[in-house]
């Protein structure tokens, strides 16, 4: 599959079980796509277990920034296993919190999409997250899509 190029996504939420008023979670995904336009659905893949995939099993709304090729450091920054937490990392992050969703969003990404977990499908190692978008805010000076491919972030063209 190395040979299947993606779109790069953080997808974040907020997790309420980290301190006492919990904190942001986040991870870089490059399995994430449509489902359906009527009524507007995304999936995105997260390995059974891991961390996201519990924030997102307990917190019902979640957040996907669509990346720009500009914003490479901070995919491979929350795409790092045994990273810093990620309360630390999203100090650094510019972003906004989602009306909807109270997830971040981060600011400068091609597209944000807040969403509704609507079911989850158990697919190997994997969790199929299945998303009802709430929101979505397009950015009209966004540059290229960020992309992975072979093993490597890669640029269109």
């Amino acid at each position: 599959m190395a040979r299947l190029a993606g779109g790069v996504v953080l997808v974040t939420a907020h997790d309420e079980d980290d301190g006492p008023a919990g904190a942001p979670a986040g991870m870089t995904a490059t399995a994430f796509l449509s489902v359906s336009l009527s009524p507007p659905l995304v999936l995105v893949s997260v390995r059974s277990g891991s961390r996201m995939d519990d924030v997102l099993e307990r917190s019902p709304g979640w957040a996907a920034s669509l990346l720009s090729q500009e914003q490479r450091v901070l995919a491979g920054r929350f795409a790092m296993s045994g990273r810093l937490s990620d309360r630390l990392l999203f100090r650094e992050v510019p972003h906004t919190l989602g009306e909807r969703s109270g997830a971040p969003l981060v600011k400068g990404a091609l597209a944000t999409l807040e969403c509704e977990t609507e079911s989850r499908v158990a697919a190997g190692d994997h969790t199929l997250v299945i998303g009802r978008v709430l929101d979505t805010t397009l950015n009209g000076e966004a540059g290229e899509p960020l992309l992975y491919y072979r093993g490597a972030y890669r640029r269109m063209g």
